[in-house]
């Protein structure tokens, strides 16, 4: 359950003294009536639950802000007013959220932002072409892992009409997980218990998708999504032709490279219509968020905001009143985790999918199955393999006259054993029994050995590269078995290597350093 900001503890279990509170002295925020969205140094109101791309960018913001003095007292402060501002949720279920997570070490930490306009006025919805509220359903998902030594980062993002298994309640969209975990809680619920729920639910839901283990939780309000654009200066963006879609988004926006802030960087990345024949409606929504994002992070990296402590401090003040966290999310850790990181090593992916299509009458994305997504972020999450040492030693070997073969063919070749068997006495191999594997369709050839009979095997594997060598149960003491495949070209040949496994590959992969431009 998130804590009253004026109770909120600093991460040393004490509240900042009012020397260092940065709310100590200012006048009380006026009512969102009188201070409408738009106007230069308007404080909006609060709506907790927040807005799509907002979300990445309000975490990343508060956490490479701090990043960037973050050993120095100066950080130390930034990291207080941080801690001393930031909400505070129940997000991360005991249960249901497992996989290759390692707390403390590398970190997958989901990103949401959602569409709910409840706090907004009249005024402010029709400023921002907002419409009008749409419920509770999480609009913008989005994966983030940094690896222990915080040498990159990786943004998944996930549209809000995937097809999913949702834990308890079947297959549905993926942005309707928020809401049936909501309408999950118990009667007489606070708002903070059911939006608890509602994460919860999204998190064992992106869980069992991705088989990663949720570290950590965040979400943004749509208003402070003005603030941090405004902070920075603008956010340059790249438009390879105008667009204009004033009827939903409001979005109308020449072609090239411009800079955007306050309600047109909103209505930059709703956009999800009037893209041209070649429109992906979500898809390049999707895009213009990563887009954004990247542009923030690569302002926030630059001499302007480097050299100025009072923007600084504007930036973490910004994001941490913005955002509502998981209980055990330290920012100051994740900004220190990340201090390394370059423009070029954060990468932007939309999820593997196969295309859109239609579900119970519902418009819906299609991923790819359970286990090619798997693949997909175990091979995103996994540590970079260790160097091999430069002189590794030769796997040990023996004469070939020390060692019997006994041949089998699984080719579907006629008369394969017999001329292998043939040229393996030739090499100097004692011949054991040739036949037929019990099945011939092997698609590799094989050599099968009892333990114990390693340097006898890597003999045989040498006359016949590329065969895979396999301890066996079946294989005796003494004996090594081959096994052709239809791969095998002879001994002393190399097998056909096999055709290589289909990559499952996101799409729109970029980096924040890229500044093409974009639909």
């Amino acid at each position: 359950m998130s804590r009253d900001r004026n109770e909120q503890d600093s991460p040393t279990g004490r509240p900042l003294p009012p020397r260092l509170d940065p709310r100590a002295g200012r006048p009380p925020r006026r009512r969102a009536e009188e201070d409408p969205v738009g106007r230069a140094g308007a404080a909006a109101p609060r709506s907790r639950r927040g807005h799509r791309a907002a979300v990445a960018t309000r975490v990343v913001a508060g956490a490479l802000a701090a990043t960037l003095l973050a050993g120095s007292g100066w950080g130390w402060y930034l990291g207080q007013v941080a801690a001393a501002t930031v909400n505070r949720t129940d997000a991360i279920p005991e249960d249901g959220n497992q996989g290759s997570g390692r707390a403390g070490e590398a970190m997958n930490l989901l990103l949401v932002g959602n569409d709910s306009r409840s706090a907004l006025t009249a005024q402010q919805l029709a400023e921002l072409n907002a419409g009008t509220d749409s419920g509770v359903n999480t609009d913008t998902m989005i994966l983030v892992h940094v690896p222990a030594d915080g040498s990159r980062a990786s943004f998944v993002s996930f549209p809000r009409d995937s097809w999913v298994e949702i834990p308890g309640y079947g297959e549905d969209r993926l942005n309707a997980a928020y809401a049936y975990g909501r309408m999950n809680a118990p009667d007489g619920a606070s708002e903070e218990e059911k939006s608890a729920r509602g994460s919860q639910l999204l998190v064992q839901t992106i869980s069992k998708l991705t088989g990663l283990q949720i570290d950590h939780y965040a979400e943004v309000d749509l208003l402070g999504f003005f603030e941090l654009s405004s902070v920075v200066g603008g956010v340059e963006v790249n438009l390879c032709k105008a667009v204009d879609d004033r009827e939903w988004s409001g979005a109308h926006f020449p072609a090239g490279v411009q800079t955007i802030s306050g309600a047109d960087a909103l209505k930059f990345v709703r956009q999800r219509h009037n893209f041209g024949p070649q429109g992906r409606g979500d898809f390049d929504r999707i895009v213009r968020q990563q887009v954004f994002i990247a542009g923030v992070l690569r302002k926030m990296l630059s001499e302007d905001v480097l050299l100025d402590l009072g923007k600084q401090r504007q930036l973490v003040q910004a994001a941490a009143e913005s955002l509502t966290v998981d209980q055990s999310l330290d920012l100051m850790r994740l900004a220190e985790q990340m201090q390394s990181v370059a423009a070029g090593s954060i990468e932007f992916q939309t999820v593997p999918n196969v295309g859109t299509g239609e579900e119970e009458g519902k418009s819906i994305v299609r991923l790819e199955d359970e286990d090619a997504l798997q693949a997909f972020f175990a091979d995103l999450s996994a540590e970079p393999e260790p160097e091999a040492p430069a002189t590794a030693e030769a796997p040990a070997t023996v004469d070939p006259s020390a060692v019997t073969v006994d041949v089998y063919n699984g080719s579907g070749t006629s008369g394969l054993a017999a001329k292998a068997a043939s040229s393996l006495a030739s090499a100097g191999f004692t011949v054991g029994s040739t036949g037929n594997a019990s099945s011939m369709d092997h698609e590799r050839t094989e050599v099968r050995y009892a333990a114990g009979d390693e340097a006898l095997a890597n003999t045989v594997a040498a006359a016949i590269p590329g065969a895979v060598a396999a301890e066996s149960e079946d294989a005796t003491r003494g004996t090594v078995q081959l096994v052709l495949g239809s791969d095998f070209n002879g001994v002393g040949q190399a097998v056909t290597p096999p055709p290589p496994a289909p990559e499952v590959v996101a799409e729109d992969a970029r980096t924040a350093a890229d500044t093409t431009c974009i639909n």
